[in-house]
């Protein structure tokens, strides 16, 4: 019995799981259970990253504390995997007593080698919030490739990684302002001290043959030293000797793994060695980390030295995974396709997602597509027309001609049963080697022929006939073995419907052992409905309520004394006042305006009075704009046009706050049309 740790990446507390999310994990799953299935004594371990200054501004903002909001957020995380049925064997969190022990560990026995150096830098200072900015808080343009709107440390566009200073036109994504440069010593990781180790590491078999090609570019171009502190401000844990720093988010993260670890391993009397550190010759422990490939740099070059110069274990291997497209496209929230994993099981059965995922799963980092179209159908047919047709069109003749028994001895099927048991091998491998993808196709091959022997044998056709029970029950006991073959093959995919087809047969669970054997001579349940199609509406609901917008958050809770309210200004007659025409509008487009630090240029569509451009002045509280794209709100529709230094504005829209950040726009009765007047 092989000793297996598997690991995904750790989601961020910051936000919601969505679909895209899922790829990973449904993957890391299905490959875990694949090996539990098979009799491994197989951990999955997780945990959510809750470290970082997006944690501590979200926080504030909400008028909670980082602890609060954490925790909050990993009670939502934990709901949305138990739904997609993830089978994780301990969740945790990286803000925890043992994370910070063994980060303070591993930190420490670095410094004591020489691998810790300190140095001042110049880092990006956002004047207006007063705090240096993360790498992910500053957005510009790529020094490599000069794509617009990324990231301060890597660009999603070309890979390539750099410094925010290095950013052109940078802007800091919390409040537009641009940021400056001031000095401040950090701590930083000697990454080329393991060259030497790193080159033959990543050459070893530990990661995919198009990642190892991808880090030759980084070897090439020189390993930098990584920065591993942050200043005050910050959610984290203080490092040991340096006052007022903290170790930065992405060094205690991947040690969530190890910390993970130790936790499951106290509570469940297991001994934390046996994963991290002795690799037992006579049973050596594999431990594997599926991860997206955006991370790479972190997982395939950091996270090795860092384990290496600590004096622990390094992973058996790394595995890579590209994105999810949605109809070929990035998800979109205007487009209702950036779907949120709380609001998709609302209208569909997560196990179809499930399924989906494995029929395009590969073990290359390739992006993959859930076209909805495709989703459909495949769903349609393999599931609901090869699978559980199987058993809806047999399982009653059991209990209509058979007493509710199978077959008192198992009937001769031609060998078929045997070679489906003999294809079990193939499908095994490919679940081993994460060819998720062929092993759905070699199992859907198999369901083709099984249905293709109940359309031969038409147990409908003699169950007509007197006299016939008996070839019923039997044609009918092969292919339901047959449809326990093919549940068994599915379950890593499928495990609810594969629990609940062993309730049908009377069995405690589905085992991959067991399969060598059929069934016959015993009872079994009524056929309970399994699986329904799906129709397209169905697909549209679920769009529609995609794209719908949030619900306004609700202001803060103010941390500081308000200042007293300016006096009012003069009164005005009411006849004045009914000239005003409040209007409900969609926000058709959002986006930034160029040069301007606190507008945003919103086009709104007013129903039969047409489009209207409105410039307002509310980027501080929407720095990513796209989020208001569809949104109802209400505007001044008989304002006079104005031209501004940046344009010409053609009414306002309403909004309600202090000022800044604080500062919401009116959102309109979702049954309100646009066009539609406000009294």
């Amino acid at each position: 019995m092989r000793r297996i740790l598997v690991t995904s990446a750790l989601p961020y507390a910051n936000g919601a799981i969505h679909l895209g999310h899922l790829v990973e994990y449904i993957q890391t799953d299905i490959w875990a259970r694949y090996q539990r299935l098979r009799g491994h004594d197989c951990l999955y371990l997780c945990a959510d990253d809750t470290h970082g200054t997006p944690i501590m501004l979200r926080a504030k903002r909400e008028g909670v504390t980082p602890e609060q909001l954490i925790e909050r957020m990993s009670q939502e995380h934990r709901r949305d995997f138990d739904r997609f049925a993830i089978q994780f064997d301990h969740y945790y969190s990286t803000h925890s007593p043992e994370n910070r022990q063994l980060a303070e560990q591993i930190y420490l026995k670095h410094r004591a080698a020489g691998h810790i150096r300190t140095a001042v830098i110049q880092q990006a200072y956002c004047p207006h919030d007063q705090m240096f900015l993360p790498d992910r808080f500053i957005r510009g343009c790529c020094p490599v490739c000069q794509a617009a709107d990324q990231y301060g440390d890597s660009c999603e566009a070309c890979s390539a990684t750099y410094t925010p200073l290095e950013l052109t036109d940078a802007r800091c994504a919390v409040c537009g302002t641009a940021p400056v440069a001031r000095d401040s010593e950090h701590l930083f990781f000697k990454l080329d001290d393991f060259r030497p180790f790193l080159q033959q590491w990543t050459r070893g078999g530990h990661i995919q043959d198009e990642v190892a090609n991808k880090l030759e570019e980084w070897f090439s171009s020189g390993l930098k030293d990584w920065n591993i502190s942050r200043d005050a401000p910050y959610f984290g844990f203080a490092i040991p000797d340096a006052p007022g720093k903290f170790f930065y988010v992405w060094l205690d993260a991947p040690i969530g793994y190890m910390a993970t670890t130790l936790s499951y391993c106290q509570q469940q009397g297991r001994c934390f060695d046996d994963y991290w550190l002795n690799n037992d010759a006579d049973r050596p422990t594999e431990v594997y980390h599926f991860i997206g490939k955006d991370i790479l740099y972190f997982h395939a070059l950091f996270w090795p030295a860092v384990l290496h110069g600590a004096g622990f274990r390094t992973p058996n291997a790394i595995f890579a995974h590209g994105f999810l497209t949605v109809n070929g496209q990035k998800m979109s929230k205007s487009r209702g396709t950036f779907i949120d994993a709380r609001h998709y099981p609302d209208t569909l059965n997560p196990e179809y997602l499930r399924y989906y995922y494995a029929t395009k799963l590969t073990s290359r980092i390739d992006d993959i597509d859930l076209n909805l179209d495709d989703f459909i159908a495949r769903v349609n047919s393999d599931l609901v027309g090869k699978l559980v047709n199987l058993a809806s069109r047999t399982a009653g003749f059991i209990h209509k001609q058979g007493g509710g028994r199978l077959a008192a001895v198992y009937p001769d099927d031609g060998g078929l049963y045997q070679a489906f048991v003999a294809a079990g091998d193939e499908i095994g491998a490919l679940y081993e080697g994460r060819e998720f993808a062929r092993a759905m196709q070699a199992i859907m091959r198999l369901a083709e022929r099984a249905n293709q022997y109940v359309e031969a044998q038409s147990p409908w056709k003699l169950a007509k006939q007197p006299g016939q029970e008996l070839l019923v029950q039997q044609s009918c006991t092969v292919a339901l073995n047959l449809f326990r073959l093919l549940a068994t093959y599915l379950q890593p995919a499928l495990p609810l419907t594969a629990a609940r087809v062993a309730a049908l047969f009377n069995l405690p669970a589905l085992s991959w052992d067991a399969r060598e054997t059929p069934l016959f001579d015993q009872p079994i349940q009524p056929f309970s409905h399994l699986m329904a199609r799906i129709e397209r509406a169905t697909i549209d609901a679920m769009l529609l309520a995609a794209a719908a917008p949030p619900p306004p958050s609700p202001p803060p809770t103010p941390s500081v004394v308000v200042p007293a309210a300016p006096e009012l200004l003069p009164e005005i007659p009411y006849d004045l006042f009914a000239q005003v025409d409040l209007r409900i509008a969609r926000i058709e487009q959002a986006t930034l305006v160029a040069g301007a630090d606190k507008l945003l240029c919103l086009t709104l569509d007013l129903g039969a009075q047409g489009q209207r451009t409105v410039l307002a002045g509310i980027r501080a509280a929407y720095p990513n704009p796209e989020i208001l794209v569809g949104r109802l709100t209400v505007m001044v529709a008989n304002l006079q046009p104005r031209q501004m230094k940046f344009g010409r504005s053609e009414g306002m829209v309403l909004a309600a706050g202090t000022a800044g950040s604080d500062l919401y726009l009116l959102a309109a009765d979702s049954g309100a049309q646009p066009g539609m007047r406000v009294k």
